[in-house]
């Protein structure tokens, strides 16, 4: 792809949306404003952002409210333009919704808000992630093959960003995962010490014992641990981490 002067400043704008601290979610909110305003020119256009995470998690980015709006109707339907191209990775366009026999209920919630042409595109992300960018207009036959062109090229930095900022949220959560387990790791490592010296027992003892009492009690070993350092009068101990 040639890099034209808009490109290079598009792509320096995602680089920014990258680089500021901001959650996924907002972060695709920002993307589908970008998104929008690259290809209004004379025509105002709403852009929504699918994002789907190891089959389970659904986010949703949008421009603006009218646009979330009909992505959100989108996913209450579990069928539409921007669904199909995320799951099957194919462009996808409705020239006028007057006309489209596809997914007829959500077509209908379409037309009932007004708007008459959709395109919606896959982005290219990893295998434990899949997404797609959905434009709508008021404009029957929008979306020509120009506009489809720039829609397109621009999907192609989106994907780029949006698998960076993907692979950062994952080891974000990577992180948290690691610090939660070793947070569990001290408090209960404390209470097996406690139990030790409370029963005169050995360790692998006091593990069966704070075992035994978790199951009996029905909660989670650490809410027994931590119950049982609160009883001594003592509070919840802090796990140092470095750097």
């Amino acid at each position: 792809m040639d890099s034209t002067p808009a490109q290079l400043s598009t792509a320096e704008l995602l680089h920014d949306l990258l680089a500021a601290d901001r959650e996924l979610a907002d972060f695709l909110n920002e993307l589908a404003a970008v998104a929008a305003s690259e290809i209004t020119g004379d025509l105002r256009v709403l852009a929504g952002i699918t994002l789907e995470r190891d089959k389970r998690t659904i986010i949703v980015g949008s421009s603006d409210a009218e646009a979330r709006k009909m992505d959100e109707v989108q996913a209450g339907f579990m069928e539409g333009p921007c669904l199909h191209a995320q799951t099957y990775q194919e462009l996808v366009q409705v020239p006028d919704v007057q006309y489209e026999t596809r997914w007829p209920d959500y077509m209908a919630a379409v037309r009932e808000h007004g708007l008459r042409s959709v395109l919606a595109i896959p982005l290219e992300l990893d295998a434990t992630a899949k997404a797609a960018m959905n434009f709508y207009t008021t404009v029957p036959g929008a979306f020509t093959e120009t506009r489809s062109a720039t829609a397109q090229r621009f999907a192609d930095l989106v994907s780029r960003a949006l698998r960076v900022a993907v692979r950062i949220a994952r080891y974000e959560e990577l992180s948290d995962a690691r610090q939660r387990a070793m947070e569990s790791r001290t408090i209960i490592d404390i209470s097996v010490g406690i139990t030790m010296a409370q029963a005169q027992c050995s360790q692998d003892e006091a593990i069966t014992i704070l075992k035994t009492a978790s199951s009996h009690r029905n909660i989670k070993l650490r809410e027994l641990a931590e119950d049982l350092v609160a009883s001594l009068g003592q509070s919840a101990p802090i796990t140092a981490f470095e750097d």
